[in-house]
Order: C-alpha cells, then structure tokens, then sequence
C-alpha cells in the first residue's frame, strides 16, 4: 500500500481500543447459507455483537450489503466484514476447470480468466476467494486433482503465480479484484491412498521439491492469504504446524498476509 505507515498506525491504534473477545472475533469466520431464518438471525446478532471478522458463501448482492451496513454502522468499532467465496473457475460466467485450464501450458489464459472472475466476485461485494488451489495430486484415485493442475511442479508453478495475478490484479485492493488465498498448504494433494483428508508423509525433497513450490509462487507474485491443510504432515496436524508456518511461510518466504483454516480444521 502507498500510505503503509499511515494505515498501521491506524490499525494500532484500533487494536489499542478492542477487547480480548473483539479481537476474537475479528479472527472468526461463520459459514452462512442464509438458508433459514433462524441462522439470518443468529448470524446478524454475532455480527451486531462483534464476533464476527468475516463471512463465507454470502453470495447475493443485496445481503452483503445489508450485513456490511450491520457491521460499519451498528458496531462499537465499525470494522467492515470480510466476505468469502469458493470463486474457483468462475462466478456468474462458468471457466474451465483448474485442472483444464492447466492443460492449456497457457499461465496467460488462467490469469485472464481469473481476472473475469475477479471482477464479477468484486461487482457483488464479495473481497476474497478460496483460490487457487495448487496442490500438487499425482495419485488418481484423489477426488479433489481437478481443482488443482495436475501432477508437475514446474507447469503448477506458472499456473498458480498467474491465478493469483488473475484475482488480485497488480496489488491487494486493485478495483475490480479480490484477495487470492492458495491452498490447502501443505501436502494435502498426495493422502494416503488417495482419501481426502487422510495423513500425508512427504520426505524432504518431496516436499521441497514438488509440493511446496506452486505455494512459493503464490506467495511471490503476492498472495494476500494462504489456507491451511486439514490433514497431519508427517504426523503433525497442518494448522497447528509451526515449522510449516512461521519458520517456512513466515520466516522464509516472507509472506505477510494473514492464513485461514480450511473448514473447521
């Protein structure tokens, strides 16, 4: 951001003011379908209470509207709601699949559809995608490979640098973008026996050498936020990996965005 020291001071300043369960809050997302009336309403209260930070699958115009206006307006702070969505390959007009895209060889195309995306997510309100997901899948019997772009860490590389390009434009809060969050980090596309969620042991130079790397270049051309993998990686739950995420993501690759927990993990 042009104004960085501006704005932290600001963000300090605000932190100075909020509560322990404020902050809290802040850090909590709430999946929401607005399928009943009762969950509209629970929702809205923990929003007008201020335990909420961000909000997912809220995909109508007029209800993100609503809920920001809650957030801004009705809140002792008035800090605005981050809203989420699986925008993977498309929101309103229908990509390809990541793993088709992929088969182009062609990054510029996954970046320009990406970018369609982008805006059509933007031009309802929404701030945030849960994409892409570049996990390297070399295991056919894994349901989840054609998110992703197959099995080579080179071509997985180029198409997950140019899908972050794609949403978030040349950086975080460009008009007509939304923030990139790569995912399932890390190791999630090689589960035993190809069963989604299961363990997952990688050896060093797997690790480094094939799964890790579309992540690097996630991050280097600017990802905003990164998702944490459900699964144990060598034995230890991914969320609650310290290696993998402060001495790898933080403190080797730099990154400075913030991570999420895939669901419930």
């Amino acid at each position: 951001m042009a104004d960085h020291d501006g704005n932290r001071g600001r963000i300090d300043a605000l932190l100075e003011q909020m509560t322990p369960e404020e902050k809290a809050g802040q850090l909590t997302q709430y999946f929401t379908f607005a399928r009943a009336p009762d969950e509209v309403s629970r929702v809205e209260a923990e929003v007008r209470a201020g335990r909420v930070g961000s909000l997912l699958f809220v995909c109508k115009a007029e209800e993100i509207n609503r809920l920001q206006r809650v957030a801004v307006e009705e809140t002792r702070l008035g800090i605005p709601l981050l809203f989420g969505f699986d925008v993977i390959h498309g929101l309103r007009t229908i990509l390809p699949v990541p793993l088709a895209m992929a088969a182009s060889w062609d990054p510029d195309v996954a970046e320009a559809g990406q970018a369609v995306a982008a805006a059509e997510a933007r031009a309802i309100g929404l701030h945030w995608t849960f994409a892409p997901m570049v996990d390297i899948a070399r295991d056919p019997r894994w349901g989840r490979m054609i998110e992703g772009a197959g099995e080579d860490p080179y071509l997985g590389c180029a198409m997950a640098a140019a899908q972050v390009r794609g949403f978030q434009g040349a950086q975080i809060g460009a008009s007509g973008r939304i923030i990139a969050g790569p995912k399932h980090f890390a190791g999630y596309g090689a589960a035993l026996g190809g069963r989604d969620y299961d363990e997952v042991d990688l050896s060093d130079n797997e690790l480094w050498n094939i799964y890790l790397p579309p992540f690097k270049a996630a991050i280097d051309a600017g990802a905003g936020n990164v998702m944490s993998a459900y699964m144990g990686l060598n034995g230890v739950p991914a969320s609650g990996n310290r290696w993998l995420m402060t001495e790898v993501l933080r403190d080797a690759w730099g990154f400075e965005g913030f991570v999420v927990t895939d669901a419930g993990a």
